[in-house]
This record gives C-alpha cells, sequence and structure tokens, in this order.
C-alpha cells in the first residue's frame, strides 16, 4: 500500500490527535492525486476504530469502515468488478449513496465504540450529495468520525472545509518513490524506471501509472514538440499511435499527467521569453487533467489537444496550430 511508505509528517499529526483525548470528528486528507491518500485513509480509519485486545477483520472487510466511492458505470461494469478486473465507473459518488451511508450510522458501531466513513475522493461528490454529507459533519453521530480524500482542496465548499481539519500530503522523497515503484512494478526497463520516477512530480501513483502504461515513447514525442513545434501536424499522428487506437480512461489521465510533467521539468530550465508561454500550457494542462475523469473525451482529439498545447511554446512557434 503506497500510503504505508513516507508521510511520516501526515502519519505524526493523525496519531498525536488521537493521543491528545477528544479526536476532530472530521478530516481532510489533502495532495495531489496518486500521493497514497486513500491508503492512508484505509489505514488510519483501521487504527481508529480497532478495540484493545480485541481481533479486527481486514479493513476492507471491517463493518465500521464505510468507504464511498463512485460506482460501477454500468451492470456490465458491475459485472467486472465483481470479477476482479478493470472496470469504469459513475462520475461522481451520488446522493443515494450519501443517504444509504447515513441510515447506517444511526446504529451504534458493530465491533466496538467507534466507526470511520472514508469519501474517496470528496471532489467527485455531487452537488445534492455535498449537501446531504454537510447535515452529517455538523451533526456527527456519537463515535463517527469522517476522512474526506480531496485531490484539489480548493474545489471543496467553504462550508464543507470549515468543518474538518485538513490534514496535507506532501510529494514522497525519491527513495520512498523508488521503493514503492520497484515494489509496485518488479523489473522494470532502466530507462522507463528512470522516466517514470522523473514523471512522477513525487507520487507513487503516478509513477505506476507511467510505468505500467509504458509511456516512455509518448513522453519523448512530448519533448520533441516542446522542442521541435509540429507545423504539419505529423508529431501528432505519431503521438496516437503510441497511446493506442482504444486507450481507457486511466491511460489518457496518464498522457495527460506526462504531457503536464513535460511541461513543468522546462519551465524550470528555459528563459524568461518562453517561461510565460509554457506556464500558460501548464495550466491548460492541469484543467485537462481535472476533466479526464469525468468528460468522455475522443482520445484522438485529446491528442491533438494536448499536442497542441506543447507544440504552441516550441521556438518555432505555430500560430495557427
Amino acid at each position: 500500500m503506497t500510503s504505508l511508505v513516507g508521510h511520516d509528517a501526515a502519519w505524526a499529526a493523525w496519531r498525536a490527535a488521537r493521543s491528545g483525548g477528544k479526536m476532530h470528528h472530521a478530516w481532510i486528507l489533502a495532495g495531489k492525486r496518486g500521493i497514497g491518500k486513500a491508503g492512508f485513509a484505509v489505514a488510519a480509519a483501521a487504527e481508529l476504530v480497532a478495540e484493545p485486545g480485541l481481533p479486527q477483520p481486514a479493513p476492507e472487510m471491517h463493518p465500521d469502515i464505510h468507504v464511498l466511492t463512485p460506482l460501477a458505470a454500468n451492470d456490465d461494469e458491475a459485472k467486472k468488478q465483481a470479477e476482479g478486473k478493470p472496470f469504469a465507473t459513475k462520475r461522481n459518488i451520488t446522493v443515494d449513496q450519501v443517504r444509504q451511508m447515513q441510515r447506517r450510522l444511526v446504529t451504534r458501531p458493530t465491533l466496538g465504540s467507534r466507526r470511520a466513513v472514508i469519501i474517496d475522493a470528496a471532489d467527485d461528490l455531487e452537488k445534492s450529495a455535498v449537501n446531504a454529507l454537510l447535515k452529517s459533519l455538523e451533526e456527527p453521530p456519537q463515535g463517527t468520525f469522517f476522512l474526506l480524500v480531496a485531490h484539489r482542496l480548493g474545489r471543496l465548499l467553504p462550508t464543507i472545509r470549515s468543518r474538518c481539519l485538513v490534514l496535507r500530503f506532501a510529494p514522497l522523497e525519491d527513495a520512498d518513490l523508488a521503493r514503492v515503484l520497484d515494489t509496485a512494478v518488479p523489473g522494470l526497463d532502466a530507462r522507463e524506471r528512470e522516466a517514470a520516477l522523473a514523471f512522477s512530480g513525487g507520487s507513487p501513483g503516478q509513477a505506476i501509472a507511467f510505468a505500467e502504461q509504458k509511456l516512455g515513447p509518448l513522453s519523448a514525442l512530448f519533448t520533441r514538440l516542446l522542442v521541435q513545434g509540429d507545423p504539419d501536424l505529423a508529431l501528432r499522428g505519431e503521438l496516437s499511435q503510441a497511446l493506442g487506437a482504444r486507450p481507457d480512461r486511466e491511460r489518457q489521465l496518464a498522457a495527460v499527467e506526462a504531457a503536464r510533467m513535460t511541461v513543468a521539468q522546462a519551465v524550470l530550465t528555459v528563459g524568461d521569453v518562453a517561461r510565460p508561454r509554457l506556464i500558460e500550457a501548464h495550466g491548460a494542462l492541469v484543467r485537462l487533467a481535472a476533466q479526464v475523469p469525468t468528460h468522455n473525451f475522443d482520445p484522438g482529439l485529446l491528442l491533438l489537444e494536448i499536442g497542441g498545447l506543447l507544440a504552441s511554446v516550441a521556438p518555432t512557434r505555430e500560430g495557427a496550430n
């Protein structure tokens, strides 16, 4: 579990709060996507609900740990989920899911005096689900604690943030990141490993996704676009071939993140003239990355958008393209 590597400061803050007597009932776990917040939430919840001397089931089977995530997109995807296969999810956590959870909270915890509710991610709550959750945060049931995973803290309503303590997660140190990657993707080619670490931004989830998706060729094309531009669209054609004809949403997101990191690294090395254009392109890619999990992009058009953003900041500025 990636969250169990690193994040010493977050663990120290959490455990200090637990040992301090009256613990706050609601926490936001804030940090970039893939950094290990959800894994931390599960492990922290397991510590929270455990009763001394009482055997505890695994967290995923624990009756006092409730996890809300987006449901399978449809019946076919639900079947894949049941079979342990990769599956597509709905865009949001629904108000019905929140209300079902609230109905369970009217009873006492099963194995002890505490229960934990994990929402992964709070960014994905429907508007009506946010309003329903707010009622529980305002009047929490006895012994109930909320852990809200948030990739983009600014997207949460002030009314939610004001009722929670924020626990921030920093990028992992290089040694911890490499350890997670080598465990998750053993035997990785040295060049692919180096690229995955370089493009991770300190996020183990991002490093693993990069390595598993084999995005090395794609990243090389991103760099060429930044340096050469793409006046005849040839490089953007190569991007489509490198990504594949029918990439799933996870692969699309990994590609956007790789493009964003390519630009972020370039910002550190270019002169003052090119920097504003790179910063503008980086902002556009950040917005695009936020949309990929919830929008049904045509993969070809998505790559044209990415390629156009990268090519537009090359020394041979494209203008029309």
